[in-house]
């Protein structure tokens, strides 16, 4: 008597009609709808409030905080995770959830404690402005806050790869008289090397489209001013169109990056298979 294969969920049509409708409640109506108000806008209208000066220095500033916090990221972050799964240690434990602790915290707690932390008078600040570093209000200070928000990508996407390297490939490359410095570029690295690009880009989106943490610690003027608070000053001063429009450039960004992360994972599956 042959049986029936039991499935714990219903069947297609109602899971997808769910899951499309979670979707574009969530997601496709809202961006819509900001599609939809800046399509209100003329071109010369939407490009004199998106390119004008303070936009501009905004974009630059969150593209280049954002791609050294991702660089950074991708450097230490590495580093964190092959200490994690190679090596067993007093307190690894403690280190692995700590990695997790920027998603758990929110933001704006975290920007409170950094610029408390790197201020004149706080814990690091106090040694470290005499010496002419200046953590808090600076461009010093988004870089630290991006940083800390986008570490956790970098250590947790390369993980399991790193879980999944073969110790006797590395084994086999010493015995035929590789050193540790050809193992590793010839046999490790090019095994990390997509996991890498990806938390790298990861990373890179998560920091920059943040906000909560960079607005403590940044000085919000001019010169420290991210994409993601001029928004929102926009907002406060009741200036709706020149927050579309910044937000809008952001989107379309964003949704770049997005297609970039999601190329570097379907390269990534590739290149382990072959």
């Amino acid at each position: 008597m042959a049986f029936k294969k039991s499935n714990p969920l219903p069947g297609l049509s109602l899971t997808l009609g769910f899951t499309l409708f979670y979707l574009c409640i969530l997601v496709v109506i809202p961006i819509g709808a900001l599609c939809l108000k800046a399509s209100h806008l003329s071109w010369h209208e939407f490009w004199s409030l998106a390119a004008n000066e303070r936009a501009l220095a905004a974009y630059k500033l969150s593209f280049s905080a954002s791609v050294i916090a991702a660089l950074a990221n991708a450097l230490f972050g590495s580093l964190l995770a092959w200490v994690l799964v190679r090596y067993r240690f007093p307190g690894r434990q403690l280190i692995d959830a700590l990695v997790d602790f920027p998603f758990a915290l929110p933001t704006a707690v975290a920007g409170l404690t950094l610029a408390n932390l790197f201020s004149e008078h706080g814990w690091l600040g106090h040694f470290l402005v005499p010496m002419g570093i200046k953590g808090a209000y600076t461009k010093l200070g988004v870089y630290i806050a991006l940083t800390f928000v986008g570490m956790p990508f970098a250590v947790r996407t390369l993980q399991p790869v790193i879980e999944k390297c073969d110790h006797n490939v590395e084994e086999a490359a010493a015995s035929l008289g590789a050193g540790r410095w050809s193992t590793f570029t010839r046999v490790i690295f090019p095994t990390l090397l997509p996991a890498l690009l990806t938390g790298f880009a990861l990373s890179f989106a998560r920091a920059l489209g943040e906000y909560g943490s960079v607005v403590f610690i940044s000085g919000n003027s001019f010169n420290t001013e991210i994409a993601p608070v001029l928004i929102v000053s926009r907002l406060e001063q009741y200036d709706y169109n020149g927050a579309i429009a910044v937000a809008m450039v952001l989107l379309v960004l964003s949704f770049g990056l997005l297609l970039g992360v999601n190329w570097l994972e379907h390269w990534s599956t590739r290149f382990q298979r072959a």
